[in-house]
């Protein structure tokens, strides 16, 4: 039986540069923490002003990724999912739009009785508020809390003050500050600087928190005189100096702190002891799979935001996690559909030995798309489809096989004459564009003896959608008729789920997106089928 506690806080700020590794570090310190037997929930404190990225094109943060309760939330809470294998619920993504929209919807209310509303102590304390609604939602032993952007940046400080106070309010020995940080390496002298950590953390400390743990980011080795010095003019202990070079896999980052003892660093810190003893033979498997692979797997990835691989962040683990199953290595061919429709880009589709279309919003590079689709299923080659991609699979089916050539998505082509992808009847009368969308988790029936049924071995699940348009039930039974398989369907069965070919290896789509419930040792089977075909048909 657990020993009753009361729950530890974690918090990690990130000094010196932007995107310097904090949600890595902390859904890695989150591992830890679980391998020795403790209940974990992380949350993420987002500074902007949007209510969640959900409305923000992936150029600006990268994949929005979506919780069973359909909260759309910032890609970090992927991190925390994948590599602590826990769900989380929408208290665990706050932003600073959304805790000023509740202060200000109570102000309209007159809930502060005519008081001043100012951002100390009223947006102060509905930080906190959410801060100890995760904790009590989760009844987590450990709550960590990651503080996004950058010591020293405006909008983070109601954040950081509130942090600050609620040292004060839990008391100094329930609360743990990690801090991380960037060593920049100066080329024409072989060197690692401190100065900008030493900068980074006189800002922190000059707001009132002072780290417990510096964590020194670096692509080259840290020495130990480094470390000492970092110690020394920041005031850390130096074995709470964790150096920690750039690892080749985002699997190796646990591993690689677990090595170095900072599981026993931080429950040693709250005078707790370890329930269990950690188990890390699946992880080292991964890395040891990752390093020493069997077959090498070329994947054409076909998407608009290729620029920016974080896009597709959830999709890119997800192909990771199914090719260690299978021990094999995936190198994505990165391929912008838009340049497609220009005859750039088929070399990488040409030496594919699978195609994946993923999500999107928007007519740009739809074509692309399409044409990437129809390679695929002229040629054999093993496809998934996620969401969009799904949808442009029948798209281009109704063209090529119904011969409808002006088959399109009223997303795209509102007055096509073939509307084989439509709205959501309860979509229509929408006009608000955040948080509409069909969101979270949705049961879906599968269909015996197709590809999909063979993939999850059981006839009924649960996956996360994030999608406006469906298959238009008007054509469905044109499609199956000429070959297409609904495969998964809503329980009623009003809502196709998953669409698939009877004279084709592997050519399937889902509505849902089966990437946001992979895990490293238990990759999702739809992606785990997918990649096993392509191993089958190179041996």
């Amino acid at each position: 039986m657990k020993e009753s506690i009361n729950p530890k806080y974690i918090i990690f700020t990130g000094g010196v540069i932007s995107s310097v590794g904090k949600g890595l570090t902390a859904a890695a310190i989150g591992r830890l923490l679980k391998e020795r037997g403790f209940s974990v929930v992380i949350q993420k404190l987002d500074p902007y002003l949007n209510i969640d990225p959900g409305t923000m094109s992936p150029y600006q943060h990268g994949e929005v990724f979506v919780l069973d309760d359909g909260a759309e939330t910032d890609l970090d809470l992927g991190h925390y999912e994948r590599f602590i294998d826990i769900r989380l619920t929408k208290e665990s993504n706050m932003t600073s739009g959304q805790v000023y929209a509740e202060v200000i919807e109570k102000e309209r209310k007159g809930e502060y009785l005519g008081g001043t509303i100012q951002v100390i102590p009223q947006i102060t304390n509905e930080i906190k508020r959410r801060i100890h609604l995760v904790a009590k939602s989760s009844k987590a032993e450990f709550v960590l809390i990651e503080v996004g952007g950058t010591v020293g940046d405006i909008e983070s400080l109601p954040f950081l003050e509130s942090l600050r106070q609620l040292r004060r309010d839990i008391g100094q020995n329930n609360i743990f500050f990690v801090h991380a940080t960037w060593l920049p390496h100066i080329g024409a002298t072989g060197e690692l600087k401190t100065k900008p950590t030493q900068h980074s953390v006189r800002e922190l400390r000059s707001l009132g928190i002072s780290p417990n743990m510096i964590i020194a980011r670096s692509d080259y080795p840290i020495e130990l005189a480094l470390r000492e010095k970092i110690s020394l003019f920041c005031d850390v202990e130096i074995n709470h100096v964790i150096p920690m070079t750039t690892a080749a896999s985002l699997y190796q980052v646990p591993l690689d702190l677990e090595k170095i003892g900072v599981g026993e660093i931080i429950l040693n810190y709250f005078k707790l002891s370890a329930r269990n003893k950690p188990d890390w033979r699946d992880w080292e498997k991964i890395v040891v799979t990752g390093n020493n692979p069997q077959y090498h797997l070329n994947i054409a990835l076909v998407g608009k935001y290729v620029e920016l691989h974080d896009a597709y962040m959830s999709v890119k683990e997800a192909l990771k996690h199914a090719s260690l199953n299978q021990d094999a290595k995936v190198e994505i061919l990165w391929v912008h559909s838009a340049k497609l429709e220009d005859n750039i880009g088929w070399d990488l589709i040409h030496k594919a030995d699978g195609i994946l279309v993923p999500g999107g919003f928007g007519d740009r590079g739809i074509e692309g798309k399409i044409q990437a689709i129809h390679y695929a299923r002229k040629n054999k080659i093993p496809f998934l489809g996620l969401c969009l991609g799904m949808q442009l699979m029948v798209v281009e089916f109704s063209r090529n096989v119904l011969n409808y050539l002006q088959a399109n998505s009223t997303e795209f082509f509102k007055d096509t004459p073939y509307p084989v992808i439509d709205l959501l009847p309860a979509q229509r009368k929408i006009t608000d564009k955040g948080g509409t969308m069909r969101l979270g988790l949705y049961p879906c029936k599968l269909r015996k003896n197709t590809i999909a049924f063979k993939a999850y071995s059981k006839d009924l699940i649960e996956e996360r959608h994030r999608h406006r348009y469906e298959v238009n039930n008007t054509y469905r039974d044109e499609l199956e008729k000429a070959g297409m398989i609904f495969s998964g369907q809503s329980p009623d069965g009003i809502l196709a789920e998953i669409a698939e070919l009877n004279d084709h290896p592997f050519m399937l789509g889902s509505q849902f997106h089966p990437e946001f419930l992979s895990r490293p040792n238990r990759p999702h089977p739809l992606f785990n089928a997918f990649i096993k075909t392509i191993v089958t048909t190179k041996t």
